[in-house]
């Protein structure tokens, strides 16, 4: 490890409410860190993009370090719940090209389009739920209620106890965070076999009443022959079920913090509605949803003069990245909604693991946004911030505001 004071430590107290000082001192000090923990930890933006880009594995079973991921998956073997690493965020070519093509074949850009009227309906509706009330926490009444129904909708899922599934969820989701604790991998674990269970009993009734909807086309997409077997099935409609919903809850509630935070972009915004599908690219830059994602080394990788060998498990800071001054220039803890590259952020990822969902997480942002600022000229806080406590899907679990 390079001689340095400077450590990722995520449990460091205030970590989770802005992490973006701990993650410039890397930049700083160490954007290469051998982690006394067997990790390594890239925090530079031109290293973040060639590692995603240099066909290393997303498979972290593969790597030769001892410690909790593979506590984890082993966890899923004894439970015999495998399937959960078959979707397509876990799997290499040609797993996941195959995978990937099917699922596309179904997550087309025209079929995302034509969800606009519903999801302004679905704004509209929890807006006017908030100005009834004159206050509302945001995350509850608007960052996950609308894109939970969207996927929902999609999916073409029967009423069920979405209250559950979303603590289901909330859980599952903790697999994507850096866990030590067995109890807390057993709760992953035990999340993961009942929303396996429940999707599995969807899918024979789906198999059963088929209908217009992402279920059916996912069950009936082929290729060249080629289906999704049961548990591949199984795998994605989790995966789309949970990224479909857990990463715009950030995207929405980190946005308009960031906005109250800076009452001159929120002004900009509110003249220049326009400028909507570029600020959720500057929130996505700003506050990214998912601030890591990682790979495992098939071979000898070089960043920064500094070689990290094969069959390391390396964390690639996409938060950082998004920070990066050498790369966004010196404003870059500035939020501009009108920045003319913010595009270019790396929250959706790099390279063949790109986020299938991302037009429509921008189309749910730009709406949401939209009709958020428009409706409410004295949109302000009215109350504190919660953080959800997570270190990679950052958000607030609770959003305070007053209209």
């Amino acid at each position: 490890m390079a001689e340095t004071e400077t450590l990722f430590n995520p449990f460091e107290p205030g970590f989770t409410a802005d992490p973006y000082p701990a993650y410039r001192l890397l930049r700083e000090d160490d954007p290469v860190q051998e982690h006394p923990l067997g990790f390594w930890f890239l925090s530079d933006h031109e290293d973040v993009v060639a590692l995603l880009r240099a066909g290393h594995s997303v498979d972290a079973r593969l790597t030769t370090v001892e410690g909790a991921a593979q506590e984890h998956f082993a966890q899923l073997e004894r439970d015999g719940l495998d399937v959960i690493n078959m979707s397509m965020l876990d799997r290499d070519p040609p797993d996941h090209t195959r995978l990937r093509s099917l699922v596309s074949k179904v997550f087309t850009p025209r079929s995302i389009a034509a969800l606009e009227p519903e999801i302004t309906g679905l704004v509209d509706a929890s807006l006017d739920r908030i100005a009834a009330a004159g206050q509302a926490d945001l995350v509850e009444e608007l960052a996950f209620p609308l894109p939970f129904a969207v996927i929902s909708n999609m999916l073409g899922m029967p009423p069920t106890d979405h209250v559950r599934i979303r603590r289901l969820s909330g859980k599952l989701v903790r697999s994507l965070e850096p866990v030590f604790d067995p109890d807390v991998l057993k709760e992953i674990s035990d999340a993961g076999a009942e929303l396996t269970a429940i999707t599995r009993e969807l899918i024979e009734w789906k198999r059963a009443d088929p209908a217009d909807d992402l279920l059916s086309a996912l069950i009936a997409a082929e290729d060249r022959g080629d289906r999704l077997n049961d548990d591949e099935l199984v795998a994605q409609v989790i995966l789309l079920y949970v990224a479909g919903h857990e990463t715009t809850v950030n995207l929405i509630a980190n946005g308009t913090i960031a906005l109250l935070r800076h009452p001159d972009q929120l002004t900009l915004l509110r003249d220049r509605p326009e400028l909507a599908g570029n600020a959720v690219e500057e929130f996505l830059r700003y506050d990214s949803p998912v601030q890591q994602t990682r790979r495992i080394t098939l071979k000898p990788h070089v960043a920064h003069g500094r070689e990290i060998p094969a069959g390391a498990f390396v964390i690639a800071c996409l938060a950082s990245a998004n920070r990066d001054e050498k790369f966004w220039g010196p404003d870059a803890d500035t939020l501009r909604i009108d920045r003319e590259n913010a595009r270019q952020h790396v929250a959706f990822s790099v390279g063949p693991h790109h986020c299938l969902g991302a037009a429509l997480a921008r189309l749910e942002g730009r709406v949401a946004f939209e009709r958020l600022v428009q409706r409410f000229p004295d949109l302000a806080f009215a109350g504190e911030v919660e953080w959800n406590g997570r270190i990679n899907l950052r958000g607030p679990a609770t959003l305070p505001i007053k209209v």
